[in-house]
């Protein structure tokens, strides 16, 4: 693809997945980023300036492989060490240590998934459908969020996206699970309108990771 300014360093990212979040390349060429899909697998994600974990349906099965790859990737978003913790479903055991509401069993169909982008709530959907929340069940999103980040060494602000998934009982909201690793994050439940808002977020959490980890697209100029 031809650049606009050769002059400047263009960072080489990957979103590693099947492509199933469609919208995602075109928000990100908006603000001047420019992206491919590729399989997590795919040998050429270890020569990418930053590659954001999308979907990874097959990890499970190849749990060390996996984090192995994580630590092979110059920058990869989110980050290995939050990748690594959220792996192990002992993840729970530690928010609930931390203070953080949960569901000690599984919840069948009346949950919410909240998606938090960049750290700050974005939308949530249930059953294929974008729904309004009332504050306490992201109240459990964002304290489960916090308590990770506090766990694993970040900030919050530093993860480029997280998924918690609530119920509300009659005891209260709880956290059903939370996915830092490669959750859905719903955008074809979304109106047109919200989709565009949400990925123009997503594409803007992108840049200020490149700006942190000194890749911005403005941050370099080639020799």
């Amino acid at each position: 693809m031809k650049r606009a300014r050769p002059d400047l360093f263009h960072p080489r990212i990957v979103l590693a997945g099947p492509g199933d979040d469609a919208g995602l390349i075109a928000a990100l060429r908006r603000r001047g980023l420019h992206a491919r899909w590729r399989s997590w697998q795919d040998p050429a994600t270890v020569h990418a300036d930053l590659v954001i974990l999308r979907a990874a349906t097959d990890y499970r099965g190849r749990l060390r492989d996996f984090l192995a790859w994580t630590k092979r990737v110059p920058n990869l978003l989110n980050a290995p060490d939050v990748l690594a913790w959220n792996v192990d479903r002992q993840y729970l055991r530690d928010l609930r240590r931390a203070g953080v509401p949960t569901a000690y069993v599984p919840v069948p169909g009346d949950q919410t998934a909240l998606v938090f982008l960049g750290g700050e709530q974005s939308h949530a959907f249930a059953d294929k459908s974008a729904v309004e929340v009332d504050d306490e069940l992201w109240d459990v999103g964002r304290a489960a969020l916090q308590a990770a980040a506090d766990r694993v060494g970040v900030r919050a602000v530093e993860m480029l996206y997280a998924r918690a998934d609530v119920t509300g009982t009659r005891s209260g909201a709880r956290l059903v699970s939370l996915d830092l690793v490669a959750p859905s994050l719903g955008w074809r439940s979304l109106t047109d309108t919200a989709r565009a808002n949400g990925q123009r977020r997503f594409a803007v959490c992108v840049s200020a990771a490149l700006q942190r980890l000194g890749l911005g697209p403005f941050a370099h100029r080639r020799p």
